[in-house]
């Protein structure tokens, strides 16, 4: 039966976890008997190696996670595949039953290779390596589901579609993409009708893998894999067709399923995390859903291995029937490798929890790199570079994110208008979400400077002296972090509101400006000394032409952080009819392209009353309506000093 006892032994056992320092980690036992090689000796020994929320971050992990801290106070310089093949070598090494799989977040990441090549290469590394099988985290459903399934697993769907998107880009072999040599697993993702009600299951729930023991026969053990709650519903991975159903539900009844099969050696792989200190080779003081779940969840599960919080931490919990079982993290971006060693019954193949250890080795580059790895590497390097300097359009002028008096930017309509021609588009051809048929986009309307989060917009779009050439990287590193453009049916007041929510308190009471840049279709005046919540007169907002009837219904197109109030415009909530369009990355250099040469926004879509308007991002300040706006609002400049340090960082 699973948790079996020592059976044909008896060992004196410790309370707690008990830790022995190993060559690059600290090793967690269930008892002392655990880091005792000879108390091994009869058992069928069962190797689990992995890594989690690696976003890509292939030839190494950006300043701030290249160097972890162990318990002891040493410190490694950490991160690269190349160096990361070379230790699963070492690890491997003379093990017969060996696993190697990830607890999502592998790619959707933010390295300019990975992410502007589709994620392709981070496939290539990971079939490398030779991973066994991965749970789906939230990022893996940043593009669709069917990109998930279809293109990423299978390799379908190769070249341009209509957009002009390309899907496939030749490996470091020069041949085409075959998608992954691994297969994705959630037990609590389904597809969601259009009643609401939940659909069909998007991935295997689990996988039973199969081990050599004495005699010729072979044990399972199951792997159970759930993705983090609320995933549709993350700004990036905002996926109206989909749904997280409860994971500790989920986990308890495949673990039932797992067990009727006559698996009783389980591993819960979970895309969610926890905090537990900072030594990435301890755990101290748990906190967080992943450690919540994990004194409830079925103590048929013998191991529970955590990811999607970028945090590092091994150690032994209590089940809900007190014996210990591993609860580990192993970071982010490459930075560990996390082995868990499970002690089975040959006869019941039944985790004998005692002898269970688990060690987070630290992803070290004093290694040699591995030359396959290394090879893979440097070849989507070089092809991103080569991409990256392609001409995909001209300027005739240049495009800043510098803000008028009343908060408009030639940028920021640029944007807006590609907005508004985005959701106009046909879908992505990977989107298998059911999808509501309302009318097209009435307005767009994108965040310049939120109080919260970042803008959509990271950089001028300003040609070199003599140029007029928009190569793909700056188009592409203009717009964008990875995030969909979303249409949904609101009220004419909700916008209207919208519009009042540019004026706001901030967190010291004092009133400032955060502006909307608004589509080429709209213009609107406002008065800035006006009382809160009356500075816009629905009269003075004109869509199309016609002034804003708060009684209609109008389709917005903004970004999925807008829409669901997390840019600090709670307005919007409440929209109906959601329809995901492309992400901003796929789709603004896809804009540029189309257009050929981009000319000048119109301005003037935006007038103050009265002849002065609050200067964007600052407190209760009024200036002419003539006055220069030089520098950027707080909230921008301070969301592009943190891009300089982590590159594109979104929500984990």
């Amino acid at each position: 039966m699973a948790g079996a006892g020592l059976g044909r032994r008896r060992f004196l056992t410790a309370a707690g976890a008990v830790g022995v320092k190993a060559l690059t980690g600290t090793a967690v036992a269930g008892s002392a008997a655990g880091l005792d090689a000879t108390s091994a000796a009869g058992y069928v020994e069962v190797q689990l190696l992995n890594i989690t929320d690696l976003h890509g971050y292939l030839g190494a992990p950006p300043a701030r996670d290249a160097v972890i801290a162990g318990a002891d106070g040493a410190t490694y310089t950490v991160g690269g595949v190349a160096y990361m093949a070379t230790h699963l070598e070492r690890l491997r090494a003379d093990r017969t039953n060996s696993f190697f799989f990830a607890p999502g977040d592998l790619f959707s990441g933010w390295e300019f290779p990975a992410f502007s090549l589709s994620d392709e290469p981070t496939i290539e590394a990971l079939n490398r390596l030779g991973l066994d099988f991965a749970t789906a985290g939230n990022h893996e459903f940043d593009r669709t589901p069917g990109f998930l399934t279809q293109h990423m697993e299978r390799g379908a769907g190769a070249g341009l579609d209509g957009a002009g998107v390309t899907h496939s880009f030749p490996d470091s072999a020069g041949l085409p993409f075959h998608g992954a040599d691994f297969r994705y697993y959630s037990a609590n993702v389904t597809t969601t009708g259009p009643d609401g009600t939940d659909g069909v299951a998007v991935l295997p729930p689990y996988n039973i893998e199969w081990v050599d023991a004495p005699g010729g026969r072979r044990l399972p053990v199951g792997f159970v894999h759930l993705t983090a709650l609320g995933t549709e519903g993350f700004p990036n991975s905002y996926q109206p067709g989909l749904r997280t159903s409860d994971e500790v539900a989920a986990a308890n009844r495949c673990a039932a399923l797992l067990k009727a099969q006559g698996v009783n050696a389980i591993v819960l792989s979970m895309h969610d995390g926890a905090v537990a200190g900072d030594a990435f080779d301890a755990g101290t003081a748990p906190s967080g859903p992943a450690y919540e779940l994990a004194l409830r969840v079925s103590a048929d599960i013998d191991a529970i291995v955590t990811g999607h919080w970028h945090r590092a931490f091994t150690m032994m919990l209590p089940d809900p029937s007190g014996r210990p079982r591993p609860f580990v993290e192993a970071g982010c971006h490459g930075q560990i490798v996390n082995e868990i060693t499970l002690r089975l019954d040959p006869t019941t193949g039944a985790v004998v929890r005692e002898l269970t250890t688990s060690t987070n080795h630290p992803n070290t580059r004093d290694v040699p790199a591995h030359p396959g790895l290394r090879d893979v590497v440097d070849h989507w390097a070089g092809y991103a570079r080569e991409r990256a300097g392609r001409t995909i359009g001209r300027q005739r002028t240049p495009f800043q994110r510098r803000l008028s008096a009343v908060g408009e930017s030639a940028m920021g309509n640029l944007v807006a208008d590609w907005a508004l021609w985005a959701a106009g588009r046909a879908p992505d051809p990977f989107d298998t979400s059911p999808r509501p048929d309302p009318a097209p986009a009435d307005l767009a309307l994108i965040a310049l400077a939120p109080r919260l989060g970042r803008s959509v917009i990271n950089t001028d779009l300003v040609a070199a002296p003599g140029e007029d050439a928009v190569t793909f990287e700056r188009a592409w590193r203009a717009v964008g972090y990875g995030n969909p453009l979303v249409t949904a049916s609101v009220s004419g007041a909700q916008v209207h509101d919208a519009l009042e929510q540019q004026w706001a308190p901030d967190a010291r009471g004092a009133l400032t400006y955060a502006p909307l840049a608004v589509s080429a279709n709209v213009s609107y005046s406002f008065d800035p000394a006006g009382p809160a919540g009356d500075r816009v007169a629905p009269a003075d907002v004109l869509v199309g032409g016609a002034p804003l009837r708060p009684e209609g219904v109008y389709r917005v197109v903004t970004t999925s952080y807008t829409l669901t109030g997390q840019d600090g415009y709670p307005a919007l909530a409440g929209f109906r009819e959601p329809v995901r369009h492309r992400r901003d990355v796929e789709s603004f250099p896809a804009y540029v392209a189309a257009l050929g040469t981009l000319e000048a926004a119109p301005t003037g879509r935006v007038t103050a009353k009265g002849g002065a308007a609050m200067q964007p991002g600052r407190a209760g300040r009024l200036v002419p309506l003539d006055a220069p706006v030089t520098e950027l609002p707080a909230p921008v400049a301070a969301m592009e000093e943190a891009a300089r340090d982590t590159g594109r960082r979104p929500v984990c």
